[in-house]
């Protein structure tokens, strides 16, 4: 009896238990703690923390990959859709039939905050490569910057897919975490008077643009970087359902049904990425402080640059919509308006802010393509 008690408790996951994965437990339950109660978009955190939670159960083999006649851990199939590059494009699909893209239609220069939040992107990547990372892995790092979780992960299983697990959890964490990120950025690089400046109303956007405008940005993206279609396309196809009102079904489904499953499966397998085994080494914590300086080089640039327009503009644009032009979507448009509102608190900047941020969302994912074409 003796015997048959002692190989139980050595058996059981409290047996297992070392340092390391106890370490993994408890940032789980901070991210969850983030999630539920600050409320720091529930909807990635919640279950990107329980996957986390879940893979690091010792003996519970959530993750352990099909043997012959023996099937593989639940959270490994889940993962099987990050692998194989088919939940990122879903995602992009659900993200298009949701978003509205007249503030950018209304204000064509907005893609260029948009394009000047990617320098994270470029910086990042230097700073890997310095670091002695490989161009592939370094692009993949950089990625995290343009604060497309989706983009990130489909560049890094296409380019360094043994770095999926870091860069997986860093991306959508840092997207998360955007309300505690991006605000000391943007009051350190503005004044209180930037901050006041109220823009004027954006015009009114036709049917037909909203229509033609995904079809346009599909073909330009197409030809001129064609390693983005995958994810500009998924994106300007739900888009396009969206606004063409003529398929509300499947409109309802992409943005509702599908969109919702995909981020729990997603997100599941994203957390589950972040074994102790393969999360506590020293070049993931190197990848998730390099993610860090690429969000905030990213922040920093789409505000520099709205600053310098708002100058050349004789003071019409707030220099805080220039934090939107990062893709966490409509999370950094959402700081924008917070912060204009703590200014000025009649002050309206959010459609404002929306422009740069779904310009991001296209930025980021054609970067992602060049990035495709330089070490695919």
């Amino acid at each position: 009896m003796i015997e048959i008690i002692s190989r139980f408790a050595g058996d059981t996951g409290l047996a297992q238990l070392d340092w390391k994965t106890a370490v993994m437990l408890a940032v789980s339950f901070f991210l969850l703690y983030l999630g539920i109660r600050k409320k720091f978009e529930p909807l990635l955190l919640v279950p990107i923390a329980f996957g986390m939670f879940l893979v690091n159960l010792p003996l519970a083999g959530l993750m352990t990959p099909p043997q012959r006649d023996v099937a593989g851990g639940l959270l490994w199939y889940f993962y099987r859709g990050n692998e194989l590059g088919i939940c990122p494009p879903l995602i992009f699909a659900g993200i298009g039939a949701m978003i509205d893209f007249g503030p950018l239609i209304a204000d064509p220069k907005a893609i260029f905050l948009g394009a000047a939040a990617q320098i994270g992107i470029f910086t990042t990547f230097i700073g890997a490569i310095l670091l002695g990372f490989s161009g592939p892995e370094s692009a993949s790092i950089g990625n995290i910057g343009g604060a497309s979780g989706p983009t990130a992960i489909w560049l890094t299983i296409m380019l360094s897919p043994h770095l999926l697990g870091p860069v997986a959890v860093a991306a959508y964490s840092y997207m998360a975490l955007v309300p505690i990120i991006q605000p000391p950025i943007m009051r350190l690089l503005t004044t209180e008077k930037e901050r006041k400046i109220r823009m004027r109303q954006l015009r009114p956007v036709s049917k037909t643009e909203k229509i033609l405008f995904p079809i346009l940005v599909t073909l330009v993206a197409g030809l001129i970087v064609p390693q983005s279609t995958t994810l500009v396309g998924m994106l300007m196809l739900g888009n396009l359902l969206k606004e063409s009102l003529v398929v509300e079904r499947l409109k309802e489904t992409v943005a509702n049904a599908m969109m919702n499953i995909v981020i729990l499966l997603l997100g599941l397998a994203v957390g589950a990425s972040a074994s102790a085994a393969k999360f506590l080494t020293p070049s993931t914590l190197l990848i998730i402080i390099l993610g860090l300086v690429a969000f905030a080089a990213g922040t920093a640039g789409g505000v520099l640059l709205a600053k310098l327009i708002n100058l050349v503009s004789g003071g019409k644009v707030n220099p805080l919509i220039g934090s939107a032009g990062v893709a966490a979507i409509p999370m950094s448009a959402r700081v924008s308006q917070k912060l204009g509102q703590e200014a000025d608190p009649s002050n309206f900047l959010l459609m404002h802010a929306m422009g740069p941020n779904v310009a991001g969302a296209i930025a980021a994912a054609t970067v992602a393509g060049v990035m495709m074409a330089l070490f695919g």
